[in-house]
């Protein structure tokens, strides 16, 4: 949460503590020598939950105080804590002065991941609050700000930057390219997320990172490969073990997914990031083993598409997984560029293990044009 004090008192990005409780956010509000009564403008940018759930227990406490939100946004309001609250609705461009040259602009971001979804900015010291742009997963210590990061912060919050990006922001990339240059036509000194670190330093690392991210969802990538693969008695697994060792003897990453032992939000993050995939599963009841089948449904509902990409599996007396995965890429429309896969019986013998080889150094070689360098 952010306080912007002027004559009059604004909250942006209001949110309750970790615990659940809004008793732990108005305690605080007392380091800073502020009451639920002092606040008089509750800015949603967002009014998801966690941005806007305090609200129902705020209007208990206070009840002169005005929520500024977009005209969207206050068509939810009602559904989610009653519309008994004074609003001002914003839009593109409009302003609030808090006084004592504390200025706040409007900029709607729609689909940023919601519709109503908005930015705020600061004037005076050109801060920019962005809501769930340009946040990171991770848990904040003491390392709040860009400038206090070490080493060790600095790789968390790209691993984590990526995490939340690949899960909770990749299917608005067209809508997220659109607000980095909103961000540049604004030129912010401060970047403050409601999720994540603040950048203050040099809030361009975050923008260039968000831009990059957008890349990873159209198909750009590391120079990584994602083995996506499940393995009822073993067979598939045979030739995903040899492959993992063929490409780390090339010195290529290789971020192991096997399904259903790996979340679903760490799939969706290696898959994201990686520059090629492969995706091994047996045939299970004539299809895909359901919860590599599964997986892939979910990367196309997250609209990650452009992969380079190859698949193989086993199966016992008759094939179908490879059929099946087909299907599934097609009615998700993912749009990956997939080299011929290979299917065997049974456990892979020479022949299969050297098939599939083949086909690994074919999207070694394909992967290249899509590798950010």
């Amino acid at each position: 949460s952010y306080i912007v004090k002027g004559d009059k008192i604004a909250i942006i990005d209001g949110i309750i503590g970790w615990d659940g409780l809004p008793e732990s956010l108005y305690a605080h509000l007392k380091e800073f020598d502020i009451t639920p009564e002092d606040i008089d403008y509750l800015v949603v940018n967002h009014i998801e939950p966690d941005h806007s759930g305090w609200i129902e227990n705020f209007k208990k406490i206070s009840k002169d105080f005005t929520v500024v939100m977009t005209k969207k946004a206050e068509a939810m309001l009602d559904s989610f804590y009653g519309n008994e609250v004074e609003t001002m609705i914003v839009g593109k461009g409009d302003s609030l002065d808090l006084g004592k040259g504390k200025k706040l602009t409007f900029h709607p971001i729609p689909n940023i991941h919601w519709p109503e979804t908005m930015m705020t900015f600061e004037e005076e010291s050109k801060t920019l609050f962005p809501c769930d742009m340009y946040g990171a997963f991770g848990t904040i210590n003491e390392t709040v700000f860009d400038d206090q990061f070490t080493e060790e912060d600095k790789a968390l919050y790209e691993k984590e930057g990526i995490r939340y990006y690949s899960n909770v922001m990749t299917t608005f990339s067209k809508m997220t390219k659109m607000a980095i240059e909103k961000t540049k036509e604004l030129d912010p000194k401060v970047i403050a997320p409601g999720h994540g670190p603040v950048y203050r330093e040099n809030p361009q690392t975050i923008i260039d990172a968000y831009a990059r991210y957008a890349e990873y969802a159209s198909g750009k990538g590391n120079n990584e490969i994602t083995i996506l693969w499940g393995s009822m008695y073993g067979m598939t697994g045979k030739a995903v073990q040899h492959v993992k060792a063929m490409l780390e003897e090339k010195g290529i990453t290789v971020n192991d997914m096997r399904m259903p032992q790996t979340t679903s939000s760490e799939m969706v993050t290696n898959v994201f990031k990686s520059a090629g995939v492969i995706i091994a599963a047996p045939t299970y009841e004539y299809k895909m083993f359901p919860p590599v089948a599964h997986a892939v449904d979910e990367l196309g509902r997250k609209k990650i598409s452009g992969k380079k990409a190859f698949s193989f599996g086993s199966y016992g007396w008759t094939g179908g997984g490879q059929k099946d995965l087909k299907k599934i890429i097609e009615n998700v429309k993912m749009k990956w560029d997939f080299l011929d896969s290979v299917e065997f019986e049974g456990s892979p013998n020479e022949e299969d293990i050297k098939n599939v080889e083949e086909q690994v150094l074919n999207l070694v070689d394909a992967m290249q044009e899509n590798i950010i360098k």
